[in-house]
């Protein structure tokens, strides 16, 4: 087991450090092991935050997203946005959503508001 003296600073000590996590995963909170594994998810969700930074979606890369994993052609969402052309200015971004649109299009693909208004 590896005895942790600093933060991750380097990609090659994340993937280390990935690696012990995965040895140690299962563990039980209050053992040894278990504590190794919530220094590890502290250290490894630091060095992720810094050096690999999951960008918000913006609202039509949220939109684009929940229809494909529901399947949903812009036939499908078409009353959500007021028309099948609307879905296409919306998505090809010609349109900005309206207010109307992101009450509907929140409600029917479960996109919070606020990732819709960019806030």
């Amino acid at each position: 087991m590896i005895t942790i003296q600093k933060p991750i600073r380097t990609e090659a000590e994340y993937d280390e450090a990935l690696v012990e996590l995965d040895k140690v995963w299962e563990a039980k909170m209050h053992t040894p092991e278990g504590d190794l594994k919530e220094v590890l998810v502290l250290l490894i969700d630091d060095y992720e935050n810094k050096h690999h930074p999951i960008l918000p979606l913006s609202p039509v890369e949220a939109i684009k997203y929940q229809m494909e994993e529901r399947g949903l052609s812009q036939q499908d969402v078409a009353p959500y946005f007021g028309g099948k052309n609307r879905v296409s200015e919306v998505l090809n971004g010609k349109r900005g959503l309206t207010l109307k649109m992101v009450r509907d299009i929140s409600k029917h693909l479960n996109i919070p508001p606020a990732v819709l208004l960019s806030i």
